[in-house]
Protein backbone atom coordinates (compact mmCIF):
# COMPACT_ATOMS: atom_id res chain seq x y z
CA UNK A 1 0.00 0.00 0.00
CA UNK A 2 3.11 2.03 0.86
CA UNK A 3 4.39 1.45 -2.36
CA UNK A 4 1.51 2.17 -4.29
CA UNK A 5 0.61 6.15 -2.57
CA UNK A 6 4.22 6.55 -3.10
CA UNK A 7 3.69 6.03 -7.22
CA UNK A 8 0.45 7.97 -7.48
CA UNK A 9 2.28 10.70 -5.44
CA UNK A 10 5.19 10.77 -8.73
CA UNK A 11 2.92 10.14 -10.87
CA UNK A 12 0.73 13.14 -9.87
CA UNK A 13 3.77 15.42 -9.58
CA UNK A 14 4.84 14.74 -13.09
CA UNK A 15 1.24 15.32 -14.35
CA UNK A 16 1.61 18.91 -15.62
CA UNK A 17 4.86 17.98 -17.99
CA UNK A 18 2.97 15.13 -19.24
CA UNK A 19 0.03 16.78 -20.15
CA UNK A 20 2.26 19.46 -22.30
CA UNK A 21 4.33 16.67 -24.25
CA UNK A 22 4.70 16.81 -27.71
CA UNK A 23 3.41 20.48 -27.40
CA UNK A 24 4.85 24.45 -27.86
CA UNK A 25 4.27 25.53 -24.00
CA UNK A 26 4.60 29.19 -22.35
CA UNK A 27 6.62 29.40 -19.40
CA UNK A 28 4.46 31.24 -17.57
CA UNK A 29 5.82 33.49 -14.59
CA UNK A 30 3.12 34.97 -11.95
CA UNK A 31 5.44 36.53 -9.38
CA UNK A 32 2.76 35.82 -6.37
CA UNK A 33 6.13 34.80 -4.00
CA UNK A 34 8.67 36.82 -2.85
CA UNK A 35 12.21 36.32 -4.87
CA UNK A 36 14.49 35.19 -2.31
CA UNK A 37 18.40 35.28 -2.77
CA UNK A 38 18.32 31.79 -0.90
CA UNK A 39 16.11 29.38 0.33
CA UNK A 40 17.07 29.01 4.30
CA UNK A 41 16.66 25.54 6.06
CA UNK A 42 13.69 25.17 8.27
CA UNK A 43 10.78 24.86 5.45
CA UNK A 44 8.42 22.00 4.96
CA UNK A 45 7.45 20.23 2.17
CA UNK A 46 3.71 20.41 1.18
CA UNK A 47 3.40 17.49 -1.85
CA UNK A 48 -0.16 18.71 -2.76
CA UNK A 49 1.47 22.39 -4.00
CA UNK A 50 3.76 19.68 -6.08
CA UNK A 51 0.77 17.80 -7.13
CA UNK A 52 -1.15 20.96 -8.33
CA UNK A 53 1.95 22.85 -9.45
CA UNK A 54 1.04 25.92 -6.94
CA UNK A 55 3.22 28.77 -6.52
CA UNK A 56 6.19 27.77 -4.48
CA UNK A 57 9.25 29.95 -3.65
CA UNK A 58 12.09 30.33 -6.04
CA UNK A 59 15.09 31.59 -5.77
CA UNK A 60 16.52 34.42 -7.94
CA UNK A 61 18.66 32.12 -9.52
CA UNK A 62 15.95 29.23 -10.63
CA UNK A 63 14.43 32.52 -12.14
CA UNK A 64 17.06 33.42 -14.26
CA UNK A 65 18.38 29.96 -14.72
CA UNK A 66 14.72 29.27 -15.90
CA UNK A 67 14.20 32.23 -18.13
CA UNK A 68 17.83 31.22 -19.94
CA UNK A 69 17.30 27.67 -20.46
CA UNK A 70 13.69 28.24 -21.81
CA UNK A 71 15.33 30.63 -24.89
CA UNK A 72 17.20 27.52 -25.84
CA UNK A 73 14.15 24.78 -25.53
CA UNK A 74 12.23 24.67 -28.71
CA UNK A 75 9.91 23.19 -26.84
CA UNK A 76 8.94 26.75 -24.77
CA UNK A 77 7.37 29.06 -27.56
CA UNK A 78 6.42 32.15 -25.48
CA UNK A 79 6.68 33.70 -22.00
CA UNK A 80 3.84 35.22 -20.44
CA UNK A 81 4.17 36.99 -16.88
CA UNK A 82 2.12 38.97 -14.11
CA UNK A 83 4.67 40.99 -12.88
CA UNK A 84 1.94 42.82 -10.68
CA UNK A 85 2.75 41.58 -7.36
CA UNK A 86 6.34 41.71 -8.26
CA UNK A 87 8.16 41.68 -4.13
CA UNK A 88 11.53 41.74 -5.04
CA UNK A 89 14.56 44.00 -4.48
CA UNK A 90 15.27 46.31 -7.62
CA UNK A 91 18.59 44.63 -8.22
CA UNK A 92 16.56 41.95 -8.56
CA UNK A 93 14.07 43.12 -10.89
CA UNK A 94 17.48 44.25 -12.52
CA UNK A 95 18.39 40.86 -13.00
CA UNK A 96 15.69 39.21 -14.14
CA UNK A 97 14.73 41.89 -16.84
CA UNK A 98 17.92 41.36 -18.08
CA UNK A 99 17.21 37.70 -18.29
CA UNK A 100 14.09 38.65 -20.41
CA UNK A 101 16.27 40.70 -22.56
CA UNK A 102 18.27 37.50 -23.41
CA UNK A 103 15.01 35.28 -23.61
CA UNK A 104 13.82 37.84 -26.28
CA UNK A 105 17.12 37.56 -28.69
CA UNK A 106 16.05 34.09 -29.29
CA UNK A 107 12.78 35.46 -31.03
CA UNK A 108 10.09 34.16 -28.76
CA UNK A 109 8.27 37.02 -27.47
CA UNK A 110 7.19 38.50 -23.69
CA UNK A 111 4.15 39.09 -23.20
CA UNK A 112 3.00 41.24 -19.79
CA UNK A 113 -0.20 41.14 -18.48
CA UNK A 114 -1.02 44.13 -14.97
CA UNK A 115 -4.20 44.57 -13.16
CA UNK A 116 -2.04 47.56 -12.37
CA UNK A 117 1.73 49.05 -12.39
CA UNK A 118 4.17 50.58 -10.07
CA UNK A 119 7.40 52.08 -10.39
CA UNK A 120 9.38 48.07 -10.10
CA UNK A 121 6.23 45.82 -11.96
CA UNK A 122 6.73 48.55 -14.98
CA UNK A 123 10.01 48.37 -15.39
CA UNK A 124 10.24 45.16 -15.53
CA UNK A 125 6.84 44.76 -17.49
CA UNK A 126 8.23 47.58 -19.82
CA UNK A 127 11.12 44.95 -21.61
CA UNK A 128 7.81 42.87 -23.17
CA UNK A 129 7.09 42.69 -26.91
CA UNK A 130 3.65 43.60 -25.69
CA UNK A 131 2.05 44.69 -22.29
CA UNK A 132 -1.75 44.74 -21.65
CA UNK A 133 -2.83 47.03 -19.22
CA UNK A 134 -6.80 45.90 -17.38
CA UNK A 135 -9.06 48.82 -18.59
CA UNK A 136 -9.98 49.55 -14.73
CA UNK A 137 -6.32 49.88 -13.68
CA UNK A 138 -5.63 52.25 -10.52
CA UNK A 139 -1.88 52.19 -11.53
CA UNK A 140 0.95 54.59 -9.98
CA UNK A 141 4.67 55.27 -11.37
CA UNK A 142 5.46 58.32 -8.96
CA UNK A 143 9.35 58.06 -9.40
CA UNK A 144 11.72 56.40 -6.82
CA UNK A 145 11.75 57.43 -3.10
CA UNK A 146 13.20 56.60 0.61
CA UNK A 147 12.15 57.34 3.97
CA UNK A 148 14.49 58.13 6.81
CA UNK A 149 13.26 57.55 10.05
CA UNK A 150 14.58 59.60 13.16
CA UNK A 151 14.39 58.61 16.99
CA UNK A 152 15.96 61.24 18.78
CA UNK A 153 13.52 63.07 20.09
CA UNK A 154 11.18 60.20 21.69
CA UNK A 155 14.65 58.61 23.25
CA UNK A 156 15.27 62.05 24.89
CA UNK A 157 11.36 61.90 25.85
CA UNK A 158 12.65 58.55 27.12
CA UNK A 159 15.90 59.99 29.00
CA UNK A 160 17.74 57.63 26.73
CA UNK A 161 21.32 59.05 25.63
CA UNK A 162 22.76 58.30 22.57
CA UNK A 163 26.56 58.80 21.58
CA UNK A 164 27.76 58.25 18.05
CA UNK A 165 31.36 58.00 17.48
CA UNK A 166 32.39 57.37 14.10
CA UNK A 167 34.57 57.72 10.80
CA UNK A 168 33.58 59.24 7.92
CA UNK A 169 30.90 62.16 7.41
CA UNK A 170 28.90 60.18 5.18
CA UNK A 171 28.39 57.34 7.76
CA UNK A 172 24.66 58.04 8.73
CA UNK A 173 23.84 54.57 9.97
CA UNK A 174 23.81 56.46 13.71
CA UNK A 175 21.94 59.60 12.96
CA UNK A 176 18.65 57.97 13.04
CA UNK A 177 19.22 57.45 17.13
CA UNK A 178 21.08 60.81 17.28
CA UNK A 179 19.38 63.22 14.96
CA UNK A 180 15.87 64.63 14.50
CA UNK A 181 16.48 65.00 10.80
CA UNK A 182 18.98 63.61 8.22
CA UNK A 183 22.37 65.59 8.32
CA UNK A 184 23.09 67.63 5.15
CA UNK A 185 25.64 65.10 4.18
CA UNK A 186 23.14 61.96 4.38
CA UNK A 187 20.46 64.20 2.40
CA UNK A 188 22.81 64.48 -0.40
CA UNK A 189 23.69 61.06 -1.08
CA UNK A 190 20.44 59.81 -0.65
CA UNK A 191 19.10 62.50 -3.16
CA UNK A 192 21.72 60.86 -5.22
CA UNK A 193 21.19 57.81 -4.59
CA UNK A 194 18.02 57.17 -5.49
CA UNK A 195 18.25 59.60 -8.58
CA UNK A 196 20.87 57.57 -10.01
CA UNK A 197 18.81 54.25 -9.35
CA UNK A 198 15.82 56.10 -11.29
CA UNK A 199 18.13 57.48 -14.21
CA UNK A 200 19.41 53.94 -14.74
CA UNK A 201 15.52 52.82 -14.81
CA UNK A 202 13.74 55.59 -16.54
CA UNK A 203 16.88 54.77 -19.75
CA UNK A 204 15.94 50.95 -20.09
CA UNK A 205 12.15 51.68 -20.13
CA UNK A 206 12.73 54.52 -22.58
CA UNK A 207 15.10 52.23 -24.48
CA UNK A 208 12.51 49.17 -24.80
CA UNK A 209 9.52 51.43 -25.32
CA UNK A 210 10.46 54.00 -28.09
CA UNK A 211 10.15 57.62 -25.73
CA UNK A 212 12.83 60.20 -24.51
CA UNK A 213 13.53 59.26 -20.46
CA UNK A 214 12.42 63.57 -20.64
CA UNK A 215 9.03 62.68 -21.69
CA UNK A 216 8.98 59.93 -19.21
CA UNK A 217 10.05 61.66 -16.32
CA UNK A 218 7.65 65.02 -17.39
CA UNK A 219 4.71 62.40 -17.75
CA UNK A 220 5.84 61.38 -14.15
CA UNK A 221 6.59 64.84 -12.74
CA UNK A 222 3.00 66.08 -14.02
CA UNK A 223 1.13 63.09 -13.02
CA UNK A 224 -0.15 62.79 -16.03
CA UNK A 225 -0.55 59.01 -15.86
CA UNK A 226 -3.66 58.83 -14.25
CA UNK A 227 -5.93 56.20 -16.17
CA UNK A 228 -5.22 53.07 -17.96
CA UNK A 229 -6.04 55.28 -21.20
CA UNK A 230 -3.10 57.49 -20.54
CA UNK A 231 -0.61 54.67 -20.39
CA UNK A 232 -1.79 53.53 -23.73
CA UNK A 233 -2.22 56.90 -25.39
CA UNK A 234 1.44 57.83 -24.29
CA UNK A 235 2.58 54.66 -25.22
CA UNK A 236 3.86 52.75 -21.77
CA UNK A 237 1.00 49.63 -23.20
CA UNK A 238 0.02 48.39 -25.76
CA UNK A 239 -3.81 47.77 -24.75
CA UNK A 240 -6.04 47.90 -22.77
CA UNK A 241 -7.90 44.39 -22.40
CA UNK A 242 -10.32 42.66 -20.01
CA UNK A 243 -9.15 39.09 -18.96
CA UNK A 244 -11.35 37.37 -21.74
CA UNK A 245 -9.98 39.69 -24.45
CA UNK A 246 -6.41 38.39 -23.20
CA UNK A 247 -7.36 34.67 -23.06
CA UNK A 248 -8.39 35.38 -26.61
CA UNK A 249 -5.14 36.95 -27.57
CA UNK A 250 -3.28 33.73 -26.08
CA UNK A 251 -5.36 31.22 -27.67
CA UNK A 252 -4.57 33.16 -31.18
CA UNK A 253 -0.81 32.86 -30.53
CA UNK A 254 -0.92 29.31 -29.36
CA UNK A 255 -3.91 28.26 -32.19
CA UNK A 256 -6.18 26.74 -30.17
CA UNK A 257 -9.47 27.36 -29.55
CA UNK A 258 -10.54 27.92 -25.46
CA UNK A 259 -7.83 29.18 -23.04
CA UNK A 260 -7.80 25.58 -21.17
CA UNK A 261 -5.80 24.31 -24.12
CA UNK A 262 -2.99 26.68 -23.95
CA UNK A 263 0.05 24.56 -22.43
CA UNK A 264 1.05 26.76 -19.77
CA UNK A 265 4.21 25.93 -17.22
CA UNK A 266 4.60 27.50 -14.12
CA UNK A 267 8.50 28.61 -14.15
CA UNK A 268 8.97 27.03 -10.56
CA UNK A 269 7.94 23.63 -12.59
CA UNK A 270 9.96 24.23 -15.09
CA UNK A 271 12.97 25.43 -13.08
CA UNK A 272 12.67 22.29 -11.15
CA UNK A 273 13.25 20.10 -14.15
CA UNK A 274 16.24 21.55 -15.57
CA UNK A 275 19.51 20.02 -16.40
CA UNK A 276 22.06 20.28 -13.74
CA UNK A 277 25.22 19.60 -15.97
CA UNK A 278 28.67 17.61 -15.73
CA UNK A 279 29.07 16.41 -11.84
CA UNK A 280 32.65 15.95 -12.78
CA UNK A 281 33.29 20.15 -12.65
CA UNK A 282 31.72 22.44 -10.29
CA UNK A 283 30.97 25.80 -10.18
CA UNK A 284 29.73 26.94 -6.36
CA UNK A 285 27.79 30.19 -5.80
CA UNK A 286 28.30 31.02 -2.00
CA UNK A 287 25.85 33.33 -0.72
CA UNK A 288 26.39 36.17 1.85
CA UNK A 289 22.79 37.16 2.21
CA UNK A 290 21.65 39.04 5.29
CA UNK A 291 23.60 40.78 7.95
CA UNK A 292 27.20 39.70 9.35
CA UNK A 293 26.82 38.76 12.57
CA UNK A 294 29.17 37.26 14.84
CA UNK A 295 26.66 34.74 16.06
CA UNK A 296 23.14 34.45 14.67
CA UNK A 297 20.73 32.38 12.69
CA UNK A 298 20.54 30.48 8.72
CA UNK A 299 19.16 33.63 8.49
CA UNK A 300 22.51 35.66 8.79
CA UNK A 301 25.88 35.49 7.60
CA UNK A 302 27.51 34.02 10.76
CA UNK A 303 31.22 34.73 10.31
CA UNK A 304 32.83 31.88 11.50
CA UNK A 305 29.92 29.86 10.00
CA UNK A 306 30.31 30.92 6.39
CA UNK A 307 34.29 31.03 6.77
CA UNK A 308 33.79 27.31 7.59
CA UNK A 309 31.78 26.71 4.54
CA UNK A 310 34.30 28.73 2.23
CA UNK A 311 36.84 26.59 4.04
CA UNK A 312 35.02 23.73 2.67
CA UNK A 313 34.63 25.23 -0.72
CA UNK A 314 38.58 25.31 -1.07
CA UNK A 315 38.76 21.87 -0.14
CA UNK A 316 36.74 20.60 -2.62
CA UNK A 317 38.77 19.95 -6.03
CA UNK A 318 35.31 19.38 -7.61
CA UNK A 319 34.92 23.10 -7.78
CA UNK A 320 36.82 24.84 -10.04
CA UNK A 321 35.80 28.47 -9.21
CA UNK A 322 33.44 30.43 -7.06
CA UNK A 323 30.81 33.10 -7.38
CA UNK A 324 30.18 34.84 -4.05
CA UNK A 325 26.73 36.39 -3.75
CA UNK A 326 26.83 39.15 -1.94
CA UNK A 327 23.72 40.76 -0.34
CA UNK A 328 24.45 42.44 3.09
CA UNK A 329 24.44 46.17 4.49
CA UNK A 330 27.20 44.93 6.46
CA UNK A 331 27.46 44.53 10.49
CA UNK A 332 30.15 43.00 12.63
CA UNK A 333 33.84 44.01 11.43
CA UNK A 334 35.31 40.68 12.96
CA UNK A 335 33.21 38.62 11.48
CA UNK A 336 33.24 40.50 8.16
CA UNK A 337 37.10 40.01 8.36
CA UNK A 338 37.17 36.25 8.98
CA UNK A 339 35.28 36.03 5.77
CA UNK A 340 37.52 38.12 4.03
CA UNK A 341 40.41 36.22 5.41
CA UNK A 342 38.90 32.98 3.66
CA UNK A 343 38.01 34.95 1.21
CA UNK A 344 41.80 35.86 0.33
CA UNK A 345 42.69 31.56 1.29
CA UNK A 346 40.18 30.61 -1.27
CA UNK A 347 41.20 32.90 -4.22
CA UNK A 348 45.03 31.94 -3.98
CA UNK A 349 43.44 28.42 -5.21
CA UNK A 350 40.17 29.50 -7.33
CA UNK A 351 38.81 32.39 -8.75
CA UNK A 352 36.84 34.07 -6.50
CA UNK A 353 34.04 36.37 -8.24
CA UNK A 354 31.65 38.82 -6.84
CA UNK A 355 28.14 39.32 -7.78
CA UNK A 356 26.66 42.08 -5.86
CA UNK A 357 22.79 41.89 -5.09
CA UNK A 358 20.06 44.55 -3.33
CA UNK A 359 22.88 45.61 -0.78
CA UNK A 360 26.81 45.34 -0.72
CA UNK A 361 27.45 47.96 1.68
CA UNK A 362 30.20 48.59 4.46
CA UNK A 363 30.88 44.89 5.77
CA UNK A 364 28.95 43.52 2.95
CA UNK A 365 32.09 45.65 0.63
CA UNK A 366 34.60 44.43 3.15
CA UNK A 367 34.27 41.07 2.22
CA UNK A 368 33.91 41.72 -1.35
CA UNK A 369 37.11 44.05 -2.19
CA UNK A 370 39.41 41.33 -2.62
CA UNK A 371 37.85 39.10 -5.46
CA UNK A 372 38.99 38.76 -8.89
CA UNK A 373 36.04 40.75 -10.60
CA UNK A 374 32.67 42.46 -9.25
CA UNK A 375 29.86 42.58 -11.01
CA UNK A 376 26.90 45.04 -9.88
CA UNK A 377 23.84 45.61 -10.85
CA UNK A 378 22.84 49.32 -11.56
CA UNK A 379 20.18 48.90 -8.36
CA UNK A 380 22.74 47.52 -6.06
CA UNK A 381 23.58 49.81 -3.05
CA UNK A 382 27.01 49.83 -2.15
CA UNK A 383 30.47 51.96 -1.12
CA UNK A 384 29.22 52.87 2.49
CA UNK A 385 33.33 52.55 3.47
CA UNK A 386 33.30 53.71 7.09
CA UNK A 387 32.85 52.58 11.04
CA UNK A 388 30.50 53.44 13.36
CA UNK A 389 30.15 53.08 17.09
CA UNK A 390 26.95 53.39 18.64
CA UNK A 391 26.96 53.99 22.49
CA UNK A 392 23.41 53.77 24.66
CA UNK A 393 23.49 55.46 27.76
CA UNK A 394 19.93 54.18 29.72
CA UNK A 395 20.59 55.09 33.34
CA UNK A 396 18.75 57.83 33.28
CA UNK A 397 15.66 56.24 31.54
CA UNK A 398 15.97 53.46 34.21
CA UNK A 399 16.09 55.91 36.79
CA UNK A 400 13.74 58.59 36.02
CA UNK A 401 11.07 56.68 33.95
CA UNK A 402 11.52 53.09 35.74
CA UNK A 403 12.17 54.52 39.47
CA UNK A 404 14.70 52.07 39.51
CA UNK A 405 18.12 53.18 41.21
CA UNK A 406 21.77 51.08 40.20
CA UNK A 407 24.79 51.70 42.03
CA UNK A 408 28.17 50.53 40.42
CA UNK A 409 30.93 49.28 42.55
CA UNK A 410 34.25 48.43 40.36
CA UNK A 411 37.95 47.95 39.96
CA UNK A 412 38.58 51.65 38.15
CA UNK A 413 36.90 54.44 37.36
CA UNK A 414 36.31 53.01 33.76
CA UNK A 415 34.95 49.29 34.78
CA UNK A 416 31.22 50.28 34.01
CA UNK A 417 32.07 52.00 30.24
CA UNK A 418 30.29 49.43 28.59
CA UNK A 419 27.49 48.94 30.93
CA UNK A 420 25.63 51.24 29.02
CA UNK A 421 24.13 53.07 32.14
CA UNK A 422 26.31 56.39 31.38
CA UNK A 423 27.39 58.21 28.57
CA UNK A 424 31.08 57.84 28.32
CA UNK A 425 33.91 60.35 29.17
CA UNK A 426 35.93 61.80 27.16
CA UNK A 427 38.60 59.71 28.12
CA UNK A 428 36.26 56.61 27.21
CA UNK A 429 35.16 58.47 23.62
CA UNK A 430 39.34 58.72 22.74
CA UNK A 431 39.82 55.20 23.37
CA UNK A 432 36.54 54.38 21.02
CA UNK A 433 37.50 56.65 18.53
CA UNK A 434 41.15 55.03 18.30
CA UNK A 435 39.49 51.53 17.77
CA UNK A 436 37.17 52.94 14.74
CA UNK A 437 40.25 54.37 13.07
CA UNK A 438 41.90 51.70 13.09
CA UNK A 439 38.91 49.94 11.79
CA UNK A 440 39.09 52.46 9.09
CA UNK A 441 42.34 52.27 8.19
CA UNK A 442 42.35 48.71 7.83
CA UNK A 443 39.08 48.73 5.86
CA UNK A 444 40.86 51.55 3.34
CA UNK A 445 44.06 49.44 3.38
CA UNK A 446 42.26 46.29 2.05
CA UNK A 447 40.37 48.25 -0.56
CA UNK A 448 42.78 49.66 -2.02
CA UNK A 449 44.69 46.08 -1.72
CA UNK A 450 41.93 44.92 -3.92
CA UNK A 451 41.07 47.16 -6.04
CA UNK A 452 44.28 48.14 -6.64
CA UNK A 453 43.66 52.50 -5.68
CA UNK A 454 45.74 54.78 -3.44
CA UNK A 455 44.27 55.24 0.36
CA UNK A 456 44.06 58.40 -0.55
CA UNK A 457 41.46 57.91 -3.13
CA UNK A 458 39.43 55.26 -1.22
CA UNK A 459 39.21 57.95 1.51
CA UNK A 460 38.17 59.99 -1.19
CA UNK A 461 35.03 57.82 -1.92
CA UNK A 462 34.92 56.40 1.31
CA UNK A 463 33.47 58.56 4.20
CA UNK A 464 30.72 56.03 4.92
CA UNK A 465 29.06 56.96 1.16
CA UNK A 466 26.48 55.28 -0.34
CA UNK A 467 26.45 54.44 -3.97
CA UNK A 468 24.68 53.00 -6.57
CA UNK A 469 25.83 49.81 -8.49
CA UNK A 470 25.71 52.40 -11.39
CA UNK A 471 28.38 54.83 -9.82
CA UNK A 472 30.34 52.58 -8.43
CA UNK A 473 31.45 51.36 -11.60
CA UNK A 474 32.38 54.83 -12.43
CA UNK A 475 34.84 55.25 -9.15
CA UNK A 476 36.22 51.81 -9.69
CA UNK A 477 34.37 49.88 -6.67
CA UNK A 478 32.80 47.23 -9.33
CA UNK A 479 34.45 46.10 -12.53
CA UNK A 480 31.21 45.05 -14.90
CA UNK A 481 27.11 45.61 -15.09
CA UNK A 482 25.72 42.46 -14.63
CA UNK A 483 23.97 39.81 -12.30
CA UNK A 484 24.56 36.28 -11.10
CA UNK A 485 24.18 34.90 -14.34
CA UNK A 486 27.05 36.93 -15.89
CA UNK A 487 29.08 36.43 -12.83
CA UNK A 488 28.90 32.48 -13.45
CA UNK A 489 29.35 32.95 -17.16
CA UNK A 490 32.58 34.69 -16.53
CA UNK A 491 33.59 32.38 -13.75
CA UNK A 492 33.25 29.67 -16.22
CA UNK A 493 35.19 30.96 -18.89
CA UNK A 494 37.58 31.85 -16.29
CA UNK A 495 38.57 28.15 -15.98
CA UNK A 496 37.73 27.05 -19.39
CA UNK A 497 34.43 25.54 -18.68
CA UNK A 498 31.97 25.47 -20.96
CA UNK A 499 28.36 25.43 -19.91
CA UNK A 500 27.67 21.68 -20.38
CA UNK A 501 30.95 21.06 -18.56
CA UNK A 502 30.05 21.74 -15.00
CA UNK A 503 26.92 22.07 -12.55
CA UNK A 504 26.29 24.49 -10.10
CA UNK A 505 26.26 23.53 -6.44
CA UNK A 506 25.12 26.45 -3.83
CA UNK A 507 26.12 26.91 -0.44
CA UNK A 508 25.41 27.18 2.55
CA UNK A 509 23.53 24.01 2.36
CA UNK A 510 19.56 24.89 2.65
CA UNK A 511 18.38 22.32 5.07
CA UNK A 512 15.76 21.31 2.19
CA UNK A 513 15.97 17.37 1.34
CA UNK A 514 14.65 16.04 -2.37
CA UNK A 515 10.73 14.73 -2.35
CA UNK A 516 12.19 10.87 -2.92
CA UNK A 517 14.20 11.56 0.25
CA UNK A 518 12.06 12.63 2.47
CA UNK A 519 9.64 9.82 1.12
CA UNK A 520 12.27 7.25 1.98
CA UNK A 521 13.24 8.99 5.45
CA UNK A 522 16.87 9.78 4.26
CA UNK A 523 18.33 13.45 3.71
CA UNK A 524 21.34 14.68 1.98
CA UNK A 525 24.18 17.48 2.72
CA UNK A 526 25.14 17.86 -0.78
CA UNK A 527 23.97 21.10 -1.98
CA UNK A 528 22.85 19.84 -5.75
CA UNK A 529 20.10 17.45 -4.04
CA UNK A 530 18.05 20.22 -2.10
CA UNK A 531 14.36 21.14 -3.17
CA UNK A 532 12.86 24.42 -3.42
CA UNK A 533 9.71 23.45 -1.44
CA UNK A 534 7.26 26.08 0.79
CA UNK A 535 8.18 27.99 3.21
CA UNK A 536 6.94 28.56 6.50
CA UNK A 537 7.63 32.03 7.17
CA UNK A 538 6.60 34.05 10.33
CA UNK A 539 6.61 37.56 10.42
CA UNK A 540 7.61 38.83 13.50
CA UNK A 541 7.63 43.14 15.19
CA UNK A 542 10.34 43.68 13.81
CA UNK A 543 9.75 42.52 10.33
CA UNK A 544 7.43 45.22 10.26
CA UNK A 545 9.55 48.01 11.75
CA UNK A 546 12.96 47.93 11.11
CA UNK A 547 14.15 50.16 13.19
CA UNK A 548 12.95 48.29 16.32
CA UNK A 549 15.42 45.75 15.20
CA UNK A 550 17.93 48.28 15.35
CA UNK A 551 16.98 49.30 18.60
CA UNK A 552 17.94 45.87 19.48
CA UNK A 553 21.11 45.57 17.39
CA UNK A 554 22.50 48.57 19.40
CA UNK A 555 20.65 47.91 22.76
CA UNK A 556 24.22 47.44 23.85
CA UNK A 557 27.65 49.41 22.95
CA UNK A 558 29.17 48.02 19.58
CA UNK A 559 31.27 48.93 16.93
CA UNK A 560 30.19 47.99 13.65
CA UNK A 561 31.16 48.29 9.34
CA UNK A 562 26.99 48.91 8.56
CA UNK A 563 25.43 51.05 6.34
CA UNK A 564 22.14 52.66 7.36
CA UNK A 565 18.95 50.30 7.98
CA UNK A 566 17.78 49.22 4.59
CA UNK A 567 15.93 51.50 2.89
CA UNK A 568 12.65 51.08 1.64
CA UNK A 569 12.98 52.46 -2.09
CA UNK A 570 9.57 52.33 -3.55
Amino acid sequence: MKRFRLLVVAIAAMLPFMACAGKARVLKIDFKNPIQERIVGGSSIDIMSIVKGSANPVTLYSYVSAIDAAAQDNSISMIYMTPDEVDAGLAQIEEIRAALERFKKSGKPVVAYCRTLGNGSYYLASVADKIILDPASESLINGLSTQMIFLKDILDALHVDMQLIRHGKYKSAGEMFTRSSSSPENRLQNQELVGSMWNSITAQIAASRGFTQEQFQEWVENLDLCHASDFKEKGLVDETWYMDEVDKYMCQQNGVKSIGEVSFVKINMYASKLKKGSNKNRIAVVYADGDIKDDGSDADIVGNKLAATLRKVREDKRIKAVVFRVNSPGGSAQAAEAIRHEIMLLRAEKPVIVSFGDYAASGGYWISANSDRIFTDNGTVTGSIGVFGLIPSLGDAVSKVLKVNVETVGTSSHSDMMAGLRPLDDAEVAYIQKQIEKIYDDFTGLVSEGRSMSKDSVDAIGQGRVWSGADALRIGLADCNGGLQDAIDYAAGKVGLNKEDYRIVQYPVAREVSLLKLLSGGSSDDPEETLTTSVETQVSLEDMFPAIARMREISSPTVMVRMESLMEIK
